[in-house]
């Protein structure tokens, strides 16, 4: 799998580097810092150099980086350094320089258990911090006892949760979280429409409860050779993706979801959806160009969920020429304004409800240029999120918690969509 594992800050100075095979010498960090952290035009997170890849993640002001001279799984190496990002941020929140340097005897000792030889190994959390720990230390009796129940935890079926968990208050919280993507051309039609979707969950609940979980009565995993067998308002999920928890047997006789929830907040299930999506808002433009120093901009936003729900954060990036001076513009609802730096004009409403209407009207004057290329015209963007809406139309039909003590627990669901520059309309 990989050979080294960095993490480099902003200015290419290494903060954590631990090499696991022979066939690289740490000097291989000076080739990803003059390769990748000193070149602005590096965009793509995995380089070949050679027989060498690189594949890294940025974020904040860190770079974490996993290096391989074997022709190694890319998808397995993101899913490992995405992994150790959520491992690190439940032991010290954010992962930043200032971070990484007051915890580094802490991830050294993480990427001891977590990887060996350069191939994945035991990376629960719940697991991690039963034996690697910031707290004082702890008597030898109390050494002994954690000691038996890793041993229980690492070998059990599941390995994932302790059994002398205890709350007061039993609850379970339930996020349904969808991102739609959207290309529309010009003329209204739509060229790409599918959603990507993750339920989170977050589980205190005491003892070792069972947890069952019911979706649509009209729920289609894959597509069918018979599409006519199908009605227009099910459900179909082209690619499901679960926690090690779930029973897959129970999901595919019924479609409930059986399982033992890991302690605390957890990924259950990530899917994706591309048919008989319900999308949010509809988008009517008029731009024209009626002289060569002015466009005019008439944007009809119109959204297409229950009245009784509202969307927050609507941002709407309008792109312009690129010899544009200035803009005029005029709207009923929220606020717009012209960007330069960004070329565009952005119009943000804070708060819109269902069935709501609203409209922009601008004039952007541009500026005489002797060589007039002609305009792209970028797509639309718009940024949004809705509560209580899912555009697959995913619903959580029942969520059950049967335990042997019997205690009665509070259940709570919540459906979120969203977009972040995924919402593009053509014009």
């Amino acid at each position: 799998m990989i050979s080294a594992f960095f993490i480099f800050n902003q200015k290419g100075e290494v903060l954590i580097s631990r090499l696991f095979r022979q066939d690289l010498k740490r000097s291989i960090s000076d080739v990803f810092r003059i390769q990748v952290i000193s070149n602005p035009d590096v965009r793509s997170p995995i380089i070949t150099l050679g027989s060498t890849s690189f594949f890294h993640v940025r974020i904040n002001n860190v770079y974490v980086v996993g290096v391989t001279k074997c022709n190694a799984s890319a998808a397995l190496v993101f899913e490992f350094l995405y992994r150790f990002i959520t491992i690190s941020r439940s032991y010290f929140s954010k992962l930043d320089e200032e971070s990484v340097k007051n915890n580094f005897v802490l991830i050294y000792e993480l990427l001891d258990e977590i990887i060996d030889f350069g191939f994945p190994q035991n990376s629960e959390i719940d697991t991690l911090k039963m034996y690697i720990t910031t707290e004082s230390i702890k008597s030898e009796m109390a050494v002994r006892e954690d000691s038996s129940k890793i041993t229980i935890q690492a070998t059990g079926a599941t390995s994932w949760r302790r059994s002398d968990v205890k709350y007061r208050k039993n609850e379970a919280f339930v996020d349904v979280i969808e991102t739609v993507n959207l290309l529309m051309s010009k003329e209204g039609a739509v060229l790409r429409a599918d959603v990507d979707g993750q339920i989170l969950m977050r589980a205190y609940l005491s003892g070792t409860p069972e947890c069952k979980f019911g979706l649509n009565d009209k729920l289609v995993l894959q597509k069918r050779g018979n599409e006519g067998t199908k009605s227009d308002d099910a459900v179909e999920l082209d690619d499901c993706q679960f926690h090690q928890c779930v029973r897959l047997g129970k999901f595919d006789s019924d479609r409930s979801i059986s399982f033992i929830p890991p302690d605390g907040e957890f990924e259950l299930m990530r899917y994706r959806s591309t048919s008989n999506i319900n999308l949010p808002f509809r988008l009517q433009t008029h731009v024209t160009e009626p002289s060569k120093s002015r466009v005019e901009y008439t944007i009809h936003l119109k959204a297409n969920f229950d009245s009784k729900l509202n969307a927050n954060n609507v941002v709407l990036r309008i792109p312009t020429p690129l010899n544009t001076t200035g803009v005029q513009a005029k709207v009923g609802v929220g606020k717009a304004k012209y960007v330069p730096g960004e070329n565009m004009i952005v119009w943000k409403i804070p708060r819109l409800q269902g069935a709501q209407e609203c409209t922009l009207t601008a004039e952007a004057d541009l500026a005489a240029t002797t060589h007039r290329q002609a305009w792209s015209r970028p797509p639309i963007q718009v940024d949004f999120s809705v509560v209580m809406f899912t555009a697959s139309g995913l619903l959580v039909r029942f969520l059950k918690v049967f335990e042997k003590s019997g205690y009665q627990s509070v259940k709570w669901v919540r459906y979120l969509s969203k977009a972040n520059g995924s919402y593009q309309i053509r014009f």
